[in-house]
């Protein structure tokens, strides 16, 4: 479990918000669906959806106390039709309960997705939709070998021994295999490349500081700064910035799956 700090995150989501802004008209919302968005985090892509849904709900669902708090302060008072609950997805219990299950940049941070996916199934009606988006094979893949960098030398190497790499970055036909393996059929899967910008070192900083907790979190909290200086400095040896922006190239995989509808008799 980590902590979140939602209002740093808020400040250097950018690049994800706009990624679940351009996912969201792939739902293809009539406007009276109830959906569930899982990893939710500050809320406002939820508050987004709910804003679609004029005869319709969404629950936005995460394991982080510090995000849902947030979420509910922020957005609450905004909506009728909106709500927030602190649940771990590899924990929820929904049956049959939503017509759409939607996901944005969160999944990557659980590592057996067989589970989930069959709990996203569990969750849906009879003719409900997935569409689901993380991280996916090859991700960030420069700022990944950063850190294997970084952490493999002191005085970092001593926080960082015995460390697994936290992520799950699946690839196209290994996801195809756990969806209809969980029940649901696979409309579409595929990776798809993006590129995130960060504005100058301070804006490197800040998405790392903010997203890459498994590394931040092993540290006393006195050294986390210098660790992250570190790690832009070490990155900025391989991939300078150009224009004043660091340019990372990152990996997206979609999902597009559906529960089956109950069969005529």
């Amino acid at each position: 479990m980590y902590r979140w700090n939602p209002e740093d995150y808020l400040h250097h989501s950018g690049e994800q918000e706009k990624w679940a802004r351009e996912l969201i008209p792939k739902i293809g919302l009539r406007g009276d669906e109830r959906v569930l968005d899982i990893g939710c985090g500050d809320g406002k892509i939820t508050a987004e959806i709910a804003r679609f849904l004029n005869d319709g709900t969404v629950l936005g669902i995460d394991s982080s106390p510090e995000m849902i708090e947030f979420a509910k302060n922020a957005f609450m008072n905004g909506f009728k039709n909106l709500a927030f609950h602190c649940i771990d997805v590899r924990e929820m219990l929904f049956a049959r309960e939503f017509d759409v299950v939607f996901s944005n940049a969160a999944l990557h941070w659980v590592k057996e997705h067989g589970p989930v996916l069959r709990r996203i199934n569990q969750a849906l009606r009879p003719g409900g939709r997935a569409v689901l988006q993380m991280a996916g094979e090859g991700n960030a893949s420069a700022v990944v070998e950063t850190m294997s960098t970084v952490t493999g030398k002191e005085p970092w190497l001593p926080f960082f021994e015995g460390f697994v790499f936290p992520y799950a970055f699946y690839g196209p036909d290994a996801y195809r295999g756990m969806v209809s393996e969980a029940g649901l059929v696979p409309r579409r899967i595929e990776l798809i490349p993006r590129e995130m910008t960060q504005k100058g070192r301070d804006g490197l900083a800040g998405w790392i500081r903010t997203t890459w907790l498994p590394y931040i979190q092993r540290l006393p909290m006195e050294m986390r700064d210098r660790f992250v200086e570190d790690v832009v400095s070490s990155h900025e040896l391989r991939h300078p910035s150009r224009e004043g922006f660091f340019h990372i190239g990152m990996m997206r995989l979609e999902v597009e799956a559906v529960r089956e509808a109950r069969k005529a008799r």
